[in-house]
């Protein structure tokens, strides 16, 4: 991979790009899948709101899910309790979806709108994350995620080329492999000024590194 035409840059132009202290730039690993990745967007709103470049790059933190996809099973505990309070702490609603999709071509997708459709791609991450933990849609069928991209104005037939010969898949597996190169094997991971941030700590933590990296 590393000498093909979509070989990944060097982890430290990635990092930095054009920002020669490399405070400004914050790389998030995240699947659509990930009820931590979904109230991860409030996180990287603190990031932004403090003036850092994000960039969310897909990971997927499920590969073992079928292609048509499982039942997700009963959801309770603790666990569940805090992500239920932390999406009403960050206003998203949340409705626990019935079944897990595959989430690899909703992540093709998206990652190839965020390197050829830049403007569209914001748009279509919060499109895709509610239509999997609001509307309960099924992001393993093409055609609900051709929907949410038709929406947000990308052209359907460049990205389903893209996504027929496989060159969407291979950004996907470009972002992964970065990830293994850090030692990232889950999601959700923030990567700001050589800090790793791996899980959702609370907001006030986030805060706190925003602040301060920004300073």
């Amino acid at each position: 991979m590393a000498d093909g035409p979509n070989a990944l840059p060097p982890i430290k132009q990635l990092i930095l790009g054009d920002d020669p202290g490399g405070l400004r730039r914050v790389l998030h690993w995240y699947d659509f899948l990930c009820p931590y990745c979904y109230v991860g967007q409030q996180r990287n709103a603190i990031f932004e709101d403090h003036g850092f470049d994000m960039i969310d790059i897909p990971l997927q933190a499920h590969p073992e899910i079928p292609l048509e996809g499982r039942a997700a099973g009963e959801r309770s505990g603790p666990m569940v309790a805090h992500i239920e309070a932390e999406a009403r702490a960050a206003g998203l609603l949340l409705v626990w979806p019935d079944r897990l999709p595959n989430t690899r071509m909703a992540l093709a997708a998206a990652e190839w709108v965020r390197r050829h459709v830049p403007a569209s791609f914001p748009w279509l991450e919060k499109s895709l994350f509610a239509a999997h933990f609001v509307l309960s849609e099924d992001l393993g069928d093409r055609d609900v995620i051709e929907g949410h991209a038709a929406a947000a104005g990308v052209d359907i037939a460049a990205m389903r080329a893209a996504l027929d010969d496989g060159s969407a898949y291979a950004l996907v597996d470009q972002s992964e492999a970065l990830a293994r190169r850090l030692g990232i094997h889950g999601t959700p991971v923030w990567l700001v000024a050589g800090r790793m941030v791996p899980g959702l700590f609370p907001r006030d933590q986030f805060e706190k590194l925003a602040q301060a990296l920004a300073a």
